[in-house]
């Protein structure tokens, strides 16, 4: 079983960024790929990056592609997701997500391939 952690949320202005980390406890972390997601008010939560156990294979959505940067740290059982450029429209509530879907090297997307989710963690970006 996995148990995460979401810090790093806050406010910012429209440019700026900042740093997500999701803290993972229970079993072997490489076992999980570690995906981001995000709800903004009114909408339905949509994939935003996912990077593979191992950390060999991942993915982006269009719209944070060349900002966001999806890593991990196995030894110390952690995600990040680095937001750099924010926009008002990345405005939202963030989800990190764990899924044991495929392999070590298997990133999936569909959210209904992930088990295990944090709490969320507000992202502010305004103009």
């Amino acid at each position: 079983q996995v148990q995460l952690v979401e810090s790093g949320g806050g406010s910012v202005q429209a440019g700026g960024s900042l740093l997500l980390s999701c803290a993972a406890s229970g079993r072997t972390f490489s076992n999980y790929a570690m995906g981001w997601f995000r709800q903004a008010p009114g909408k339905e939560r949509e994939f935003v990056s996912v990077v593979s156990g191992k950390g060999g294979n991942l993915f982006y959505e269009d719209s944070v592609k060349g900002r966001f940067t999806i890593s991990r740290d196995n030894a110390g059982n952690r995600g990040y997701l680095q937001m750099n450029s924010l926009k008002p429209e990345d405005t939202a509530v963030y989800y990190c997500a764990a899924s044991s879907y495929g392999n070590q090297y298997t990133a999936p997307i569909a959210q209904a391939r992930y088990e295990y989710w944090g709490q969320g963690t507000q992202v502010t970006v305004s103009s």
